[in-house]
């Protein structure tokens, strides 16, 4: 990461979403450590929820979250695998304007170099809507620590150079 010192840091308001069927806020190690790195990198936590495996009340809680100016980001975690519950990038469809393909092609590179072939099940992905960044991350701790700590940290980071999203954020709406 290059951080250019120079620059101003421009704090990001996340929501963070874990997608799971057993997960309560007392378990939720995945969310946990994200709102943790969320925090330590100086971003504002702007809700965090946890919601069954449904991609109609997770594409839904999208859109509330889309439609909220208290929102820059949304990141997700869990439902990206293969089993039939696993919904996430499917209610991600439902919401999206453009894909951000390499978001999951890099973050599967990332964790090739943790988990190694296995990471072919992982269907990490990300879009934008309306000006929102939406990132659906696996639910595994590994997999939120490869997410933010190998992309999101620097991406979201004002700073980052060459470039980063945030920079983005004022023309995303543009037509």
């Amino acid at each position: 990461m290059a951080i250019d010192t120079e620059r101003e840091f421009k704090p990001i308001k996340i929501a963070l979403l874990t997608v799971s069927d057993t997960r309560t806020r007392a378990d939720d190690t995945s969310g946990n450590i994200l709102a943790q790195r969320v925090a330590d990198a100086g971003h504002e936590l702007a809700e965090r929820l946890i919601l069954k495996d449904d991609a109609g009340l997770i594409a839904g809680q999208f859109e509330k979250w889309i439609d909220d100016p208290q929102v820059d980001a949304i990141i997700s975690t869990g439902g990206t695998g293969l089993t039939g519950r696993d919904v996430t990038p499917e209610a991600l469809d439902h919401v999206k304007e453009k894909d951000i393909p390499g978001f999951g092609e890099l973050f599967r590179h990332i964790s090739y170099g943790t988990i190694g072939t296995s990471t072919i099940q992982s269907r990490a992905c990300a879009a934008v809507s309306r000006g929102t960044y939406i990132f659906a991350l696996p639910g595994s701790n590994g997999a939120v620590k490869d997410g933010w700590d190998g992309i999101l940290a620097e991406q979201l980071d004002s700073r980052n150079r060459p470039c980063n999203f945030v920079e983005l954020m004022p023309r995303l709406k543009e037509r």
